[in-house]
């Protein structure tokens, strides 16, 4: 499920990413306020889509314990404006909530040494 929710990211498919979040889908990126709700999440990564059409998702990683999925990786073409190697050296921690066959809640999370043995990925 998780692998796929990153897929449908890289590949732009907002049809595909809207069919793989659950109605009540919520995306959390650091601390910023909670994105509420499918239709609010699909217009934000329209609007991620739209500025940055070179973001993808790049997993080195992953980790399940039960309904919780973790993903460390990194990013290219995202909001940061780095060149691509730049980006690379910035790791990242996605986490999942898994509801069925579909992302109850999506979160990104700076990535360190604790968090990593917290969640599996050390």
């Amino acid at each position: 499920m998780v692998v796929a929710f990153v897929d449908r990211v890289n590949h732009r498919d907002l049809a595909g990413l809207a069919r793989l979040m659950t109605a009540d889908h919520e995306l959390r990126v650091h601390d910023e306020a909670p994105v509420r709700g499918r239709a609010a999440n699909v217009a934000a990564w329209r609007g991620y889509f739209a500025s940055f059409p070179a973001y993808r998702i790049c997993p080195l990683r992953i980790a399940e314990a039960g309904e919780r999925v973790a993903v460390l990786g990194y990013t290219v073409g995202s909001h940061l404006g780095l060149p691509d190697e730049d980006e690379r050296d910035l790791p990242v921690i996605w986490t999942a909530e898994v509801a069925g066959h579909a992302v109850r809640a999506w979160s990104v999370l700076e990535d360190d040494a604790d968090r990593r043995r917290e969640l599996g990925l050390a």
